[in-house]
């Protein structure tokens, strides 16, 4: 998975095989309009009252796509909260050549107020302000693991005598992954035999890593995922990792390599408890849906009738793509997973008005 989406020459998302869009290989919830950017930007704008108006206070965008929802919040920003934008510093990290180019490309008009860089570049204790993605930590490489014969073992990829790929079940390559079971509390032993998923210890690396470069502020994540006791329910004996190639999905990471998008979903309980071990307390955990009414999605679904009433295909529409960001079956069920460094975990924020 680390080669086929990250090889400097042949990766998926570090070449310009990357498609995303209606005609890609999937799309994301700022292709659905500026709604899901600008109501972002209402809890950014939030997030710096509630830290005293800090000068810079900076916005770490991580995996930015085309650039999509870095514009629809800074414009938003811009136009109704000024002196907010004004005190902003926007960072993106991406480590697709063929996306920065993009973004660039689309954020011409303020590319004084964004630049690009690598996470690590960051230096430590170095951000006030807030690191949030969106769909980006299900493109973490995950590790797979069985058990057989109630043993835990690591499957791992080799080729064939006719130069197939195939996959081998050995011992785990690391004691992170029982212990990773240890963190989020799940026992093994009560899983069926042959059972198989993921588990994502670079994600965990990744949050270290942010947690270092925060001085003060949040850590936002929206992404597709469970708990950890959904997760690894035993009705769950295949995993989550699938692959996205022109709008079809599949669980076969063995062909369109390079071309294919690969995921899996994304363990909540193993950020909040391994960030806590970093410093990052839980501010709340919500669905996007009811993340979104709370910062104002409900006004403009009511407005839609008012602003349209002569133009009823174009009410429809419009009312269609705000129902697909709450849609608890799509994007609207999507976890979104608030952290802070620095802060009290009680000051309130809008978008967790409803936690679940």
């Amino acid at each position: 998975m680390e080669l086929a989406l990250y090889h400097p020459q042949y990766g998926y998302y570090t070449t310009k095989a990357v498609d995303i869009g209606a005609q890609g290989d999937f799309f994301t919830s700022p292709h659905l309009g500026k709604d899901f950017g600008e109501l972002l930007a209402v809890q950014f704008a939030q997030m710096w009252e509630n830290m005293g108006q800090p000068v810079p206070f900076t916005l770490v965008e991580m995996g930015a796509g085309q650039g999509i929802l870095a514009v629809d919040i800074l414009k938003y920003l811009y136009k109704h909260y000024r002196k907010f934008f004004d005190s902003l510093q926007y960072i993106i990290v991406e480590v697709s050549l063929g996306l920065k180019q993009q973004q660039q490309q689309l954020l011409q008009g303020v590319v004084d107020k964004v630049k690009w860089c690598n996470l690590e570049e960051i230096p430590a204790s170095s951000i006030t302000g807030c690191f949030f993605s969106n769909e980006l930590v299900d493109a973490i490489p995950v590790n797979l693991f069985s058990l057989q014969d109630g043993q835990l073992g690591e499957i791992y990829v080799t080729t064939s005598e006719n130069n197939e790929f195939i996959e081998v079940v050995s011992a785990p390559s690391t004691p992170k992954i029982a212990e990773y079971f240890d963190l989020v509390g799940i026992n093994l032993a009560q899983l069926p035999e042959n059972y198989r998923s993921e588990i994502n210890l670079a994600a965990l690396e990744w949050l270290s890593t942010v947690a270092q470069k925060l001085q003060q502020g949040y850590l936002l994540t929206i992404d597709y995922g469970y708990s950890a006791a959904r997760y690894y329910n035993p009705m769950r004996s295949q995993g989550t990792l699938q692959c996205y190639y022109r709008h079809q999905y599949h669980n076969n990471p063995y062909i369109n390599i390079g071309q294919q998008d690969i995921t899996a979903h994304v363990d909540f309980t193993a950020l909040e408890l391994w960030g806590k071990k970093c410093g990052l307390q839980k501010v709340g955990f919500t669905q996007q849906g009811l993340f979104l009414m709370a910062l104002g999605l409900g006004e403009r679904i009511a407005a839609v009738s008012t602003n349209n009433a002569n133009n009823v295909s174009q009410l429809l529409q419009r009312r269609e793509v705000l129902h697909q960001l709450i849609d608890p079956q799509g994007l609207g069920g999507f976890g979104v997973l608030v952290q802070s460094m620095g802060l009290s975990p009680d000051i309130p924020l809008k978008g967790l008005a409803t936690s679940v």
